[in-house]
């Protein structure tokens, strides 16, 4: 398998080497201040892939990343897929060196300056040492970061120290369908033999992270239908089923009085880490004060026996993100409702599947019929949980590079987020992945206000330099198959 192959390091003497790695970072420091404005441009562009009335902004952007990166003397181009398209560049000038993929998205969540922005969401703007913008920490300022690493090699030394594939999709915020798709297809031929994905954040400011496990996703909705049209209240009341009140006796029962879910099975694979191990995790990662500061709470609520942190990492967790049905309007309108709907989330934790949780949750919602309500529930998305190697070579190179910026050793956390594509590049096409992001937990990524530390982008940069670098001095898995 390729995360076997990628063995110890070997002396190289190259582009690779440290006056190699020194001109990249000088260059890199010099151009610190034009790297910020094309971030700037490439945040204007309000590629919100999820809304059909943005679809010819995402495909500006796309082009526009893929100008940029054929400029810098990769060779990019738009792929198409069943969704929107993905940017795929690849530089392939390093023969018997291995074959990097870096993982981004261009896409980005909604935003409206109604929303409590205060400054326009889609018009970069500088407020003391940060970036504000949509997408500007999630996830084209990560992204960013790798890109103008490449160009300061580039720049330099004129090459690469390893071949390169990135691939920038533009739908992750909406389940990263096209890119899934193209990964299935076509995935092998990509010859890569790791990948590096920055969609996380640190631990804090000055304290870089590398991220060993996320949670996989289940998204269900569950919809309660019952008489075949609306009903007065006084006249039907008492005498039919409610599709909302048989809705909210489902949603009061996926969770017992101790904060578990409380569907038979559903605990049964997940994965426990060993004592020292769960140990290293709290102290690695925030404490329940912190937690519940950037929660806005005084108090915590969930499955006992797990700190705040633990219960959002290790453990897996259902939470209802929305109810439909009935009036919602001014005033009063007594009617029983034809239709209720529920949308959920579970999150699943090391060692579950999506598909034996979906399985679990049907026969829990069919074990207790209602009459005159048919209940149907449709599953929206599966994506599985990811474990990463601390101990892989990949991950001890990325380490090594984010330990020299930043100037102390990166901590190992576990996230409670879900990557669709780094569990098919982990599982799927068996490729050792690095999880290494440069966000900040209140840069405000889905949320108003959303920012990047720009002292952390330049280090992000330096951190990439030195990266690929590093990964240069490990073996190839499949030498010669480009």
């Amino acid at each position: 398998m390729p995360s076997a192959a990628l063995a110890r390091p070997r002396p190289r003497t190259d582009a690779a080497s440290v006056d190699g790695v020194q001109a990249a970072l000088a260059y890199a420091r010099a151009n610190g201040g034009r790297f910020v404005e094309e971030l700037k441009a490439l945040v204007r562009f309000p590629s919100v892939g999820s809304e059909p009335a943005h679809a010819a902004e995402v495909r500006r952007c796309a082009a526009w990343l893929a100008a940029h990166l054929d400029s810098l003397g990769l060779r990019a181009r738009l792929v198409e897929t069943s969704g929107h398209p993905l940017v795929r560049a690849d530089w392939r000038g390093a023969p018997g060196r291995p074959t990097l993929l870096v993982y981004g998205h261009y896409d980005v969540q909604p935003a409206d300056a109604a929303d409590g922005w205060h400054s326009p969401p889609f018009e970069p703007t500088l407020r003391g040492d940060a970036l504000y913008g949509r997408g500007a920490s999630d996830d084209k300022g990560q992204l960013w970061a790798h890109v103008k690493a490449v160009e300061s090699w580039l720049r330099t030394a004129g090459r690469l120290p390893v071949n390169l594939v990135f691939l920038f999709e533009g739908e992750e915020e909406s389940g990263s369908g096209g890119m899934l798709g193209y990964l299935a297809r076509r995935g092998p031929s990509l010859g890569a033999d790791a990948a590096v994905i920055s969609d996380m954040p640190m631990r804090d400011a000055r304290t870089p992270a590398i991220t060993l496990s996320m949670r996989g996703t289940l998204g269900m909705e569950i919809e309660v239908r019952g008489p075949s049209h609306d009903l007065h209240s006084g006249i039907f009341g008492g005498a039919v089923a409610n599709p909302l009140h048989v809705l909210s006796d489902l949603v009061a029962r996926l969770h017992g009085d101790d904060g578990r879910v409380a569907i038979p099975g559903f605990y049964d694979a997940v994965a426990l880490l060993p004592p020292a191990e769960r140990a290293a995790l709290r102290r690695a990662g925030p404490d329940d004060a912190e937690m519940l500061r950037e929660a806005g709470l005084s108090a915590g609520w969930g499955e006992p026996g797990w700190t705040e942190y633990e219960r959002t990492t290790l453990r897996p967790s259902v939470d209802v993100h929305g109810i439909a049905g009935g009036y919602a309007g001014d005033g009063v309108k007594a009617v029983i409702p034809t239709r209720a709907a529920a949308k959920l989330s579970f999150r699943l934790a090391p060692g579950q599947d999506p598909a034996r949780v979906e399985r679990l949750v049907r026969r829990w919602v069919a074990a207790t019929p209602v009459p005159g309500a048919r209940v149907r529930v449709r599953t929206l998305s599966r994506a599985r949980p990811v474990r990463v190697d601390a101990r892989h070579p990949a991950v001890a190179a990325a380490a090594g590079a984010a330990r020299a910026a930043f100037g102390r050793a990166p901590v190992f956390v576990r996230s409670g987020g879900t990557l669709p594509v780094a569990a098919v590049l982990s599982a799927d096409l068996g490729l050792p992945v690095v999880l290494m992001g440069f966000a900040l937990r209140d840069d405000g990524m889905h949320a108003p206000d959303e920012k990047m530390h720009l002292p952390i982008f330049h280090r992000a940069v330096e951190t990439s330099i030195r990266m690929l670098a590093a990964m240069s001095r490990l073996s190839p898995s499949r030498t010669g198959r480009r």
